[in-house]
């Protein structure tokens, strides 16, 4: 089965490891099982004169296994003393960078200074990191999530690392994404049997790579099985700030407030046990409902979930 995850952030992490353990190894003679990850690049950003696509680097880190399970996000057994020096030099270091984490930033500086497009680069470094599924870049051209707030409109990673995602947000502006293209490979991926929207945020993550012109397009009218998973679960957000952005925008904080987002590019609409009083609203909507536990904890409850998707599907 060729199957493409929408992802961005833990949430697309984790289900991407679940479905990559989940898919396996194919049985002898047969094809190899096709995961596709397409990921958010809107928070891509510079620092230290270093290129940085936080989003990309929180797949391949996970999807490796070399990732930090407690945080969610960064290398495991990371060191800080790069980070602690350029503080003695005066630098501002609000984003936290680890030592080892540096180094996937300087190769994809360089290659990318040479000319290689991101989605080469990226590539790249999943390979050197024994990444089994493809990994894509939204886009490979420049994109970047601006955020409107009280304050004024902010640059993600200052809305959301530097200031603790702590403004309310009253609107979402995509700049350069009117001139991308999405990145190879990215549309025909969106025709695969089965296509999956993580459970990311949906105005942080999934909307960022729908604002790629010809991407909503091509999952509007992809031929396989599109299926969504709720990142809000008992009216909160497994992790970020889902929740608040939900309510800020004018939305139902719930399950059923995101499927109504989602309605008409999805069939499924997979939400957990503890919102199953919502399934029918839901299915109201003319979508497929699934209930089930989609708390995915470590890797056994990742491959748990993904292999229900699978099934399902």
């Amino acid at each position: 089965m060729n199957v493409t995850l929408l992802a961005g952030g833990v949430g697309g992490a984790r289900l991407a490891h679940g479905l990559d353990l989940a898919l396996g190894a194919a049985p002898t003679g047969k094809p190899a099982p096709a995961l596709t990850v397409v990921v958010n690049v809107g928070d891509d950003t510079e620092l230290h004169g270093l290129d940085i696509s936080p989003d990309i680097d929180t797949v391949l880190y996970t999807l490796a296994e070399l990732n930090d399970e407690e945080r969610g996000w960064g290398l495991r057994g990371e060191s800080y003393a790069t980070l602690t020096a350029l503080k003695d030099l005066g630098e501002d270091t609000w984003f936290t960078l680890g030592d080892r984490d540096l180094a996937t930033h300087i190769v994809r500086t360089a290659r990318l200074r040479r000319g290689e497009p991101l989605s080469a680069v990226t590539a790249h470094l999943a390979a050197s990191m024994g990444v089994r599924p493809r990994v894509l870049p939204a886009t490979d051209d420049r994109l970047a999530t601006l955020v409107d707030t009280p304050s004024g409109r902010l640059g993600f990673q200052e809305y959301f690392v530097g200031r603790q995602h702590a403004d309310a947000v009253l609107g979402l502006h995509f700049d350069g994404a009117d001139a991308a293209r999405p990145a190879p490979g990215v549309l025909d991926a969106l025709a695969a049997e089965l296509v999956v929207l993580a459970p990311s945020n949906p105005f942080l993550s999934i909307e960022p790579l729908l604002a790629v012109p010809g991407v909503r397009q091509a999952l509007t009218d992809a031929p396989g099985r599109r299926v969504a998973v709720s990142p809000i679960v008992g009216g909160q957000a497994i992790k970020g700030p889902a929740a608040q952005i939900l309510e800020s925008l004018g939305h139902e904080v719930s399950a059923l407030g995101v499927a109504r987002i989602y309605a008409g590019l999805v069939d499924v609409m997979v939400i957990d046990e503890r919102d199953a009083n919502l399934a029918g609203a839901v299915a109201d909507l003319g979508l497929t409902v699934h209930v089930t536990d989609t708390i995915m904890g470590g890797p056994p409850g990742r491959e748990r979930l993904a292999r229900e998707l699978l099934a399902f599907a």
